[in-house]
């Protein structure tokens, strides 16, 4: 209901930018520029209220999950998109989990695209994907040297629509909130540290999810 009036929005925008640009002051068609961008970022953030509203209804399929094998993909996907561009990724080897496989994917994404994007305005870019243990627990870790960000609005990191940095770098403040909501589906949860200019790292943990599954095989291997 939403996308029908903003794509006829953002159409007729362009049709008449494309008509009339010879009759148009630079203002006027700087206006109408800024029409078709806010439309077009209307768009997105639809998509991803849509996508963050689909991640709570999904059902989870627990299987067991290859990180490594998945962190590699994106890397190179997201290497792939700027060819020229020199960063260094160290993504440690074997890391698995249990969880759904397809929800995982999308968290990683998120914070793999963030890492990238963040780093993009630092030079020698270093983008780390790891596990370490803590308190008992295996921890992942997404850790880049990027623009970081100041911890004293940490609160605000997995809230819809909430952005710690400006224009500079684009984005709707949907994917943190993403990410979150996976990770509390599977029982875990998501934490951070950063420092401005100096990087930043997302910790997460399904340990509480792969105990229940543990559970529930159990359960049913003695029913």
């Amino acid at each position: 209901d939403l996308r029908a009036p903003l794509r006829t929005i953002v159409s007729f925008s362009q049709i008449l930018q494309e008509d009339a640009n010879h009759k148009l002051t630079p203002a006027e068609t700087s206006y109408l520029n800024r029409l078709i961008v806010a439309g077009k970022y209307m768009a997105e953030l639809i998509d991803d209220i849509l996508d963050l509203a689909r991640i709570s209804r999904t059902e989870l399929k627990p299987a067991t999950v290859n990180i490594t094998q998945i962190a590699n993909s994106i890397a190179s996907r997201l290497q792939q998109t700027d060819k020229q561009r020199k960063t260094e990724w160290n993504i440690q080897s074997d890391i698995q989990t249990v969880g759904d496989e397809a929800l995982l994917t999308i968290a990683l994404e998120n914070l793999l695209g963030n890492a990238w994007k963040y780093t993009s305005k630092t030079k020698n870019a270093y983008i780390e994907v790891g596990q370490m243990q803590q308190n008992g627990q295996a921890v992942v870790f997404v850790k880049d040297n990027g623009a970081g960000f100041d911890m004293k609005y940490a609160g605000k990191l997995f809230g819809a629509f909430q952005r710690l940095h400006g224009e500079e770098f684009e984005g709707t403040g949907i994917g943190l909130a993403t990410v979150a909501r996976i990770i509390y589906r599977h029982g875990g949860k998501i934490w951070a540290e950063a420092a401005v200019g100096r990087g930043a790292t997302f910790f997460f943990t399904f340990e509480s999810y792969k105990r229940e599954v543990k559970q529930k095989k159990l359960i049913e291997s003695v029913i």
